[in-house]
């Protein structure tokens, strides 16, 4: 059996922008760590970027991580190479327009650097247990910003 560590994370913002919460779930083997924060004024897509931003830097060693998301922005910016290639092009996109939340791509990428991680998107309020217990809480945190 694979030692892999699953870290399951969600983002919420009742106003976009406005406060917004996070929480990251890391599950491994029969231990659980569960993370949460927010911020007065954010948007929804910092808020999906810090969950798993602060997810992976619980991490102690490098880990094989399976991050699970409800957000295809973080989703498929890594999986589809687009986030690397924003870096490349300092921070814009191909239209050369400005990518978006650079602070947080750059961090983010420094974190996946450090792990073997892969990527899996799922349908968020759809369901899945991990997926809707953080978006509870996720929600909750927003909720102490407003």
């Amino acid at each position: 059996m694979k030692n892999i560590v699953r870290l399951y994370t969600d983002g919420a913002c009742s106003v976009n922008p406005g406060p917004g919460g996070w929480c990251a779930i890391l599950k491994y083997n029969e231990h659980e760590k569960v993370l949460s924060g927010g911020e007065a004024n954010t948007t929804n897509n910092r808020m999906e970027l810090t969950a798993v931003i602060e997810g992976l830097k619980a991490l102690k060693r490098s880990c094989e991580v399976e991050v699970y998301t409800d957000s295809k922005y973080v989703a498929d910016a890594v999986t589809k190479g687009w986030a690397l290639s924003w870096k490349r092009k300092g921070w814009k996109r191909s239209d050369n327009s400005p990518a978006l939340n650079p602070d947080l791509w750059e961090a983010l990428l420094a974190e996946i650097e450090k792990h073997k991680v892969k990527f899996i998107w799922i349908k968020g309020h759809d369901g899945h247990p991990e997926n809707e217990r953080c978006d509870k809480i996720a929600v909750e945190q927003s909720k102490l910003f407003a």
